[in-house]
């Protein structure tokens, strides 16, 4: 990363932490988990992690985030910050391919948006408040090489763009993720059981984007999303 490159990011760092410190926000972020608390109840999902040129690459980081989310527990109305738990991807994890001003590119932590995704995915699920999320804007897979369902997924960029849940429950919830055999998988658990979502989607396709609107068991609407479709870099 080049010097003015550093300079811009480490300015949007602080200024979301200024942000975040006078919304008081950061008082409420997770911190690692000190104490044993029985949480019996789980719900989970699994996604495949595709095989590519940088597959070595993007298995290394799984771990790593994993290692890093499975030391949170989250408290009633604390928040999960994807960026607040995984820090900055310069120091610690490998290149992966990722989507950067509609192109694919190879970047340290690239990868790493399947791992905020199958977080954004379950949360959906479980009917957790989400504060911020932000959809790639462009849609890369067919319906054939999709490894999560359209709408689901959820882009992060360190420094401004974060996913950030909020456990909305009476009770602390905890992110469990491990990597097995070429499998993403991710689990919920729970001090108390908790009612499993059937999602929805209905998807609008246009000349050049795609609309996608999740809904919930009670048919609330709970998520949109809009890609740009460039067939080029469908795969």
């Amino acid at each position: 990363m080049n010097y003015w490159k550093k300079m811009k990011l480490y300015r949007k760092v602080i200024l979301r932490f200024l942000s975040d410190l006078i919304s008081g926000e950061l008082r409420r972020f997770t911190r690692k988990s000190t104490g044993l608390i029985p949480l019996n109840h789980s719900l989970s999902i699994s996604q495949v992690i595709v095989k590519n040129e940088t597959f070595e690459s993007k298995v290394f980081n799984f771990n790593l985030a994993s290692d890093k989310i499975n030391e949170h527990m989250i408290m009633p109305n604390e928040i999960f910050s994807f960026w607040h738990v995984i820090g900055n991807p310069e120091k610690q994890f490998q290149k992966g391919r990722t989507i950067q001003n509609g192109k694919i590119i190879e970047e340290v932590g690239g990868g790493l948006c399947q791992v905020s995704g199958i977080v954004y995915h379950m949360s959906l699920i479980a009917g957790l408040k989400i504060l911020e999320r932000v959809n790639h804007s462009v849609d890369i897979y067919t319906e054939t090489s999709r490894f999560c369902p359209l709408g689901t997924d959820a882009t992060i960029v360190y420094g401004y763009k974060d996913l950030r849940i909020q456990n909305s429950f009476a009770f602390p919830i905890k992110f469990r993720l491990e990597v097995l055999n070429g499998i993403l998988k991710i689990s919920l658990l729970s001090a108390e059981k908790l009612a499993e979502n059937k999602l929805e989607f209905t998807i609008e396709v246009g000349e050049h984007a795609k609309n996608v609107q999740v809904f919930n068991s009670s048919n609330e609407l709970i998520s949109t999303s809009n890609y740009k479709i460039i067939p080029e870099l469908v795969s």
